[in-house]
């Protein structure tokens, strides 16, 4: 056999070899409870979604927890929560005139009718923080980034002094939620500005190419500010690395560390808000 027929021979033999057939199982993980919730200083009714995680390849909804005992305490009083559509939703309420205070720790309670992970009993707590008054905001188009040019919103405030502080903003356009997704959440700290005064920071980018989301004269823009703990900036952090989104309608990653006890995903979170509004121009 000469030479060019030992390198055809050990060409296909390669290929031959790269095209195996490899069967590779991917076994159910155990299932864990998922809860997502949070409460702000302000009076209203909140809620928390009870879920069951699901395969990573299930095509359905996650299972909604039902029939769940679900309380809350600031360690003084306890706060019942009850199912909006008993049996049905997985979603428990809070009575409509409730409201969070600055300073008091708030805990989860929740008793499930059935064993998740070796357990009927979960609690996560969170730490109500006071947050800085919002002086103002401004947006202003900026025609020079992007196809068509971007909308940007800048915020001013006071930093509060003498300790790290985490900050979490939405953006609401005519009383209609912008930021309805993890990746539109703004986040940050106060490491570049620690005590001083936040003078014009840019918080959004909106990209005027997507006309179904971009601003428009008249629009009324607001701009929620909130005080969030560390715990609670690392876990946001962590879910907008890997993509998911917030509410857990379909699960998050077991990697993703919230403050659920007894292995439980998610997080209920505990924050007050200060708002500023203007109008496009």
């Amino acid at each position: 056999m000469n030479k060019r027929n030992i390198i055809i021979l050990a060409v296909a033999l390669m290929a031959a070899s790269c095209t195996e057939k490899i069967n590779l199982k991917l076994d159910s993980t155990y299932t864990r409870l998922v809860v997502d919730g949070h409460i702000k200083s302000d009076t209203m009714a909140y809620v928390v979604n009870l879920t069951k995680t699901a395969d990573y390849f299930s095509n359905t909804a996650a299972p909604r927890m039902v029939n769940a005992t679900v309380t809350l305490t600031d360690g003084t009083n306890t706060f019942p929560m009850t199912e909006t559509v008993p049996g049905q939703s997985g979603v428990y309420q809070t009575v409509p005139k409730f409201a969070g205070v600055v300073g008091k720790n708030y805990t989860l309670n929740i008793s499930l009718p059935e064993v998740i992970a070796g357990t009927t009993s979960y609690t996560a707590s969170c730490q109500l923080l006071a947050v800085t008054k919002l002086d103002s905001i401004h947006v202003v188009f900026n025609s020079s980034e992007g196809k068509n040019g971007v909308w940007e919103v800048d915020i001013f405030a006071q930093d509060p002094p003498g300790r790290k502080n985490y900050y979490m903003l939405n953006l609401y356009r005519n009383n209609q939620l912008w930021s309805d997704t993890i990746t539109k959440v703004a986040i940050f700290d106060n490491q570049l500005f620690a005590g001083r005064y936040i003078n014009g920071a840019q918080v959004f980018r909106i990209n005027n190419t997507h006309l179904w989301e971009t601003l428009y004269p008249g629009d009324v823009i607001m701009v929620e500010l909130s005080a969030i703990t560390q715990e609670y900036y690392n876990f946001i952090t962590q879910v907008k690395q890997i993509g998911i989104t917030i509410p857990f309608f379909s699960g998050p990653p077991a990697n993703v560390t919230g403050n659920v006890s007894n292995q439980g995903v998610g997080f209920f979170a505990a924050y007050s808000s200060s708002y500023a509004r203007t109008v496009v121009k």
